[in-house]
């Protein structure tokens, strides 16, 4: 009984920590899509619908259109999804602090070396295809890999990546639809934070590829830290 008093106790500390820290790695999810699609070539490594939607369209003989890209991106996103649903297989679902932790410090060392890999980057350069492709799997594995991990954690409204729904429920749910606007603030802040994020990114990527994907390892290791600290805190 005591036991699962402590997990219930748990819980709810978590349940104060997780929506905080799912809003910080939303607005990484823009820095890393303004640096994939404006410095990469048009290609999506968190928002993979939009690589699917091209590839359909190259089937259906849509001129123009080089998939390789997000074709490269979509399998190692898949990849990142695998690794990170295993790693949500190895953590008990009570623990989700523990999770967090593993998840940001593994999407940050490759926001990490991505960033390391992309200094002096320059798409006109002769190396231009390896170290693309080389960017493209790092930061789709680290989105893939997250994504998988939020999933697990279930919060409402916060999947990071993709916030059609979010948006939707702003206004579908809303008290001018005869709503009561539920988790509003949560909502409108998601929104707010991936469009600043992919701002903010699309300003540093006129200095630099390199900036924008510091930047975003620095953001998610802090997550990650101040996650870990609050759980040390608790024990």
């Amino acid at each position: 009984m005591q036991k699962d008093s402590s997990r219930a106790v748990r819980a709810l500390s978590e349940d104060r920590l997780l929506p905080e820290v799912l809003l910080g790695m939303t607005f990484v999810t823009g820095l890393v899509d303004a640096v994939s699609y404006l410095g990469l070539g048009r290609v999506f490594t968190a928002l993979q619908t939009g690589n699917l939607i091209v590839l359909a369209f190259s089937i259906a003989g849509a001129s123009g259109l080089d998939v390789t890209r997000n074709l490269a991106s979509l399998a190692l996103f898949l990849t990142g999804a695998l690794l990170g649903g295993r790693l949500g297989g190895r953590v008990a679902v009570y623990d989700k602090r523990r999770l967090v932790t593993i998840e940001g410090v593994s999407e940050a060392s490759l926001l990490f070396v991505a960033a390391i890999v992309a200094i002096g980057f320059n798409q006109s350069s002769s190396t231009f295809n390896s170290r693309l492709y080389i960017l493209i799997a790092l930061l789709a594995m680290a989105m893939g890999l997250r994504s998988a991990v939020v999933r697990k954690l279930g919060v409402a409204d916060l999947t990071t990546t993709l916030l059609t729904l979010t948006m939707t429920g702003i206004l579908s749910e809303s008290s001018l639809a005869g709503g009561k606007n539920p988790r509003i603030a949560r909502r409108v802040a998601a929104v707010a934070l991936l469009f600043l994020g992919a701002l903010v990114g699309a300003f540093l990527l006129k200095a630099a590829v390199a900036i924008p994907l510091a930047l975003g390892g620095v953001c998610t290791l802090s997550l990650a830290l101040r996650t870990w600290a609050s759980k040390a805190r608790r024990c």
